[in-house]
């Protein structure tokens, strides 16, 4: 028996299902953290600093590795429900804004502008280090291998 590939209206939905439910995964990690790690008034935000570096680098690794093979079939699938998914559920711009603006209210302007800056800075510089991990190790160590059909 031959079953049939899935249409292409067929693909977008499993896309669209892939990203939902790595969003919510991603969310819950994100969420047990928070409450693992609460930000009490007056403390460093440190989770959430911590959960946006580190989505940052893992985001960066995946577009890294990701990046030796065309955006289609199975790698697109894995960047989209890993990568939008899981990584855009687990990182929190809105939570990142909202404790900046709280620590100004407290009227600790330097300790939120040293948020901001370490953020920004710190998760392009974090993305730009997983990305280009494969780059240095050159091309007979990438490890291309076959495409995942």
């Amino acid at each position: 028996m031959v079953v049939p590939s899935p249409s292409a209206a067929d693909r977008r939905w499993l896309l669209l299902l892939g990203v939902g439910a790595g969003g919510c995964l991603g969310t819950a990690a994100r969420a047990s953290i928070a409450q693992a790690f609460p930000v009490l008034p007056g403390s460093f935000p440190w989770a959430t600093l911590a959960v946006n570096l580190c989505g940052a680098l893992a985001l960066g690794f995946l577009l890294g590795r990701l990046a030796l093979w065309p955006d289609r079939g199975a790698y697109r699938a894995v960047r989209l429900t890993v990568g939008t998914g899981f990584l855009g559920g687990f990182t929190t711009y809105s939570t990142f804004v909202v404790e900046s603006l709280l620590l100004g209210a407290e009227a600790r302007w330097g300790t939120a502008l040293l948020y901001v800056v370490i953020t920004l800075i710190g998760g392009t510089a974090a993305a730009a280090v997983g990305f280009l991990a494969f780059s240095w190790r050159g091309d007979s160590s990438q490890g291309k291998g076959e495409p995942i059909s």
